[in-house]
Formats: C-alpha cells, structure tokens, sequence
C-alpha cells in the first residue's frame, strides 16, 4: 500500500481537481481510496505530494521498439527519395539486422522512457524478420522487468517471403495463446489475400484485433487499387478487420469520404502519429468524419506522449479539426480501448505525480490551457504502475538504467555495423 499525502488529484475524465489524500492499492486490479485523515494509516511507503498534481498515468497507442536503437545511426546506403524507400533503404534494412540482445535492448531503454515521461502502458507493433520466434517474450519480459503493461503483437507480412510470413503467424499464436495482445500486419500493400485471410482467422479464434498501418503514404492505396481493384480501408473492411473493437488502424492519412464513413460506422479504432508523419513527409492527419475513435501515438519516434499531443495540436491548427479539449481527449482515448476491451494493467492505480511549478493559476477550468502550453514530461517527478512505484523522484526504480544504457550503446553499435554489410 503506498499513500500519496497532501495531494491535488486532477480526476482525468471530469477533469475535477480535489485536494485529498490517496491510498493505493498494489496488484493488477488495485484500487485507489481518497482519505480525510491518514493517523491510523499504515502504509509501506509514504510520498508527500504537497504542491504537485497526481492524475492517471499515460498510455502509448503505437510504438516501435524495434526503432529503439536508430538514434544518431549513420545515413542508408541510398538516400532515400520517397516513403517506399524510406522503409527499404532505412526501417526494413533496420529490421532484418536484428537479433536477440538488440530486441532486449530496444525494448528495455523503450521501457525505461516511457516510464520516465508518464506512461505506463504502451501498445506495440513489432519487426525483426531474422529473429521472429520469441521475440515478442523478450519484449514482453523487459517491459515487465520495467513495470510496464503491453499489449504486443508482431508485424505478419510476405514482404520477406511466405516462409517469413508463417513464422510471424505462428508466432503470434504462440503468444496469444498465453497472453493479451493483438495480430500484427504490417500494411495492405505487404500482405496478400490468403496471409490476410489467415490472420483475421486468428483474430477470430483468439477473440482479437488486427493492428496495422492504413494509407500511411498514397503508395499504399495505389497498390491496393491496382492489385484489388478496391482502396485500403474497403479492403480490409471485406475481410471483417474493422468489426472489432480491439482493432487499431494506424495513420490513415490517405483516406477518401467513403472510407471515413466505413472507420466511423466501424468499431475500430485510429491512432494519430503526428511526428512519425511529418519526419517522412507522408502528409497531415485529419479527424474530419472519422468519428471519436481518435488515439495518439508515437510511431517508435519517442516515448513521449505529451510530446505526441502536443504535435497533434499545433500541426493540426492548418490540417485538422482538433482544438485543446479534442488533443485532450485523443491523449486519453487509449484508456477507453483498453477498457471497454477488457485488457489488464490500465487501472485506477496506475497514476503519474507531477511536480509542475506554473506560474499562473490551474484548476479544472483552465487545466486544458496548461496541458496544451506547460505541462511536459519533465514535469513527471514519481510514477506509480499497478500500485507499484517504478519511477521516484525521477529515476527508474526497477532496473538499473545505467547499465542498461551501457548495454543499448554497444548493442546499437552492433546494429549499425551490421546495416552497411
């Protein structure tokens, strides 16, 4: 049990402000209790959080650990001159090079910063071609090894060949079959029909969704048009990938009235991932008749989902319909996917502490104006995941970072090298 004393709680549905104290239960479905008087409380650890805000933690709707150790990583051998060489030339030739230690590393530093700016869930869409068996496992322990909830799934394609192909089927079954977690594809122009037909199989044997990315480029729906005289989200929308609520349909930049109509009259959902989209110049999410089915993400760019709305917001002032309450309510959609599909480990008890010193005034009437214009990730002083503190005073509690750290830098060296072979 963990007391939170002398807090101001921002209730992030109503956006209520109370000043309270909490206690906070441990487990993967504790429950958080506001008190009047804390004398007779017994608690294991005490954090006084006099002049700081405590609301819920954050949760990433896409994210790349395999892009992990791209940082600072030399040019391709090509300059890539559109989004298709972009992946050839930099993401699938990133991909291909890695191995066991470089996903553990990946996955851990992801850890490691998404924890330090907030979040405590994050939704994963994973590549490693030449090392497909078990990588998800290798993932999913690090996260835990953090104090990370996930839901993962690998990215199923024929881009490498049918035999790739089936690995990544299988090994997703293998994962499903004793964890939460989706059917990954990686896009329409990269999956035929039966590899298609295959994982919607197993969305429906394991009552899942499929997580995929939708029109991120027109490439995307040319391909389909040319290959199956239909576009993007029609074609998934015929082999019944929209009819689950656990379906997440990244970036659908490239998407025609029809389509919009389908995803809103659908049950999936979209995540925006506005800087991903920008860095490849694919080109500017809209909301326009989509429906409220809008979550962010980060694309493997960061781990930083203030970072993420706050781009959403100010991109979007030129291309989008979004405004400060729709930035707030696409950072927080996430936790209504998570809920209504019934997956562990986004709870009350997952909250952040922020040791915010604004110079102005906030409450529940201009909360929205300080989480558009103040409030960021080094504002996240202690996080608190399942009832479990895993970050305090701003350094990870779980793992020792430094040493981690060590090991991502000669791991990246190492992916590096083996790109220019």
């Amino acid at each position: 049990m963990i007391l939170l004393k002398n807090a101001t709680y921002i209730d992030w549905k109503s956006l209520e402000f109370k000043n309270t104290h909490i206690l906070v239960e441990e487990g993967i479905s504790g429950k958080i209790k506001f008190i009047d008087d804390i004398d007779s409380v017994n608690a294991e650890q005490i954090i006084d959080c006099k002049g700081k805000l405590v609301t819920k933690s954050f949760a990433v709707g896409h994210h790349h650990v395999y892009s992990a150790l791209a940082r600072g990583m030399g040019a391709p051998k090509k300059n890539p001159e559109n989004f298709y060489e972009i992946l050839q030339y930099v993401w699938w030739t990133l991909d291909k090079a890695l191995d066991k230690d470089m996903i553990e590393a990946s996955a851990l530093t992801t850890a490691m910063a998404c924890a330090k700016a907030g979040s405590t869930f994050v939704i994963d869409h994973h590549a490693s071609p030449n090392f497909i068996e078990g990588s998800l496992d290798i993932i999913a322990k690090a996260f835990d090894k953090v104090g990370l909830s996930h839901l993962l799934c690998y990215e199923i394609t024929d881009r490498d060949g049918l035999e790739k192909a089936e690995e990544g089927l299988q090994e997703t079954e293998n994962y499903l079959k004793s964890n939460q977690g989706l059917i990954g594809l990686h896009a329409s122009f990269t999956v035929n029909d039966e590899i298609m037909r295959r994982a919607v199989n197993l969305m429906d044997k394991y009552n899942s969704g499929i997580h995929i990315h939708v029109a991120e480029d027109l490439f995307d729906q040319r391909h389909c048009y040319d290959n199956y005289n239909k576009r993007v989200i029609e074609r998934l929308n015929d082999f019944g990938v929209l009819e689950s609520f656990k379906t997440i349909l990244s970036h659908c930049l490239h998407i025609n009235d029809k389509e919009r109509n389908i995803i809103k009259n659908s049950q999936a959902f979209v995540v925006q991932n506005m800087e991903s989209n920008l860095n490849n110049k694919v080109g500017y999410f809209n909301a326009k008749d989509l429906g409220n089915n809008i979550m962010l993400g980060t694309d493997g760019m960061h781990s930083d989902m203030l970072q993420s709305a706050k781009a959403a917001f100010f991109v979007g002032q030129g291309f989008d319909t979004i405004d400060y309450s729709s930035a707030y309510e696409r950072f927080r959609k996430v936790h209504e996917y998570l809920a209504i599909n019934q997956f562990d480990g986004d709870g009350e008890n997952n909250l952040v502490i922020l040791d915010y010193d604004s110079p102005t005034e906030i409450n529940q009437n201009n909360f929205l104006g300080h989480f558009i214009y103040g409030i960021n990730s080094n504002h996240v002083n202690d996080v608190i995941s399942n009832g479990k503190i895993i970050v305090k005073d701003r350094k990870i509690q779980t793992v020792n970072e430094s040493e981690i750290l060590k090991f991502s830098k000669e791991q990246s060296l190492r992916l590096w090298k083996k790109m220019q072979e």
